[in-house]
């Protein structure tokens, strides 16, 4: 896939303030420093897209960016589990995030971002739970894959599949990436890519059944 334009479009505090559109979305996730903005702007060889900070939980708001002429958006989502929040707006935090990720139809994947420099940390694996057991569509992205050796990232990718198939009957996509290597790139987006066409054929196929019988409603019944 090729992404020829990138746009921002809105920021919402609600998910009832978002875009009423009909065409996918791919929201990007993690704890706060996870190197989400990072991600988002090499995704879209945009490096100056989604805001970038040295100071972690910059991200208040739903974020909505346009792709390709409105094709597609990706979704900037608050960072989850930053400490230094109070308690009222990490609960405002999450009832924001979790609206999102369980009323907005037009969500085709959540991308979960995780720190592969880390072995899984319990506010990930809450989170990734709190998605398998509400049916989230999800795929993981590890992330700053160039800050340490493949055997590190092989070993932490490793323990998390382990924690997940504790509890999961499968798993779910995952890539690894650097955003300063442009590493999963194309992964990412062949991923996109895939799901796109199959929104699309979900789409016609329920406008499909939508259509009225071809048999008029005002013709009389046969004898």
């Amino acid at each position: 896939m090729e992404i020829k334009n990138a746009k921002y479009e809105i920021s919402s505090a609600k998910v009832s303030q978002c875009p009423d559109t009909q065409v996918p979305e791919y929201a990007f996730i993690g704890r706060s420093n996870v190197g989400k903005s990072s991600l988002i702007n090499m995704l879209t060889n945009n490096s100056s897209l989604a805001k970038t900070s040295q100071k972690p939980g910059k991200t208040l708001l739903i974020n909505h960016f346009k792709i390709n002429n409105g094709s597609w958006y990706i979704v900037d989502l608050p960072g989850y589990g930053y400490a230094a929040r109070g308690k009222d707006q990490r609960q405002a935090f999450s009832r924001m995030i979790e609206g999102y990720a369980l009323s907005r139809g037009q969500l085709a994947c959540l991308f979960v971002l995780i720190d592969v420099r880390h072995e899984p940390q319990k506010i990930d694996l809450e989170f990734l739970d709190f998605c398998g057991e509400n049916g989230v569509p999800i795929a993981i992205v590890f992330t700053k894959a160039d800050k340490v050796s493949q055997k590190v990232a092989d070993h932490n990718m490793s323990l998390l599949k382990k924690e997940l198939l504790e509890r999961w009957e499968d798993l779910p996509p995952m890539f690894l990436t650097s955003s300063e290597k442009k590493k999963g790139r194309d992964s990412i987006l062949d991923f996109i890519d895939s799901a796109n066409a199959i929104w699309h054929e979900s789409l016609e196929e329920n406008e499909e059944l939508e259509k009225p019988s071809d048999k008029s409603e005002n013709q009389s019944p046969t004898p």
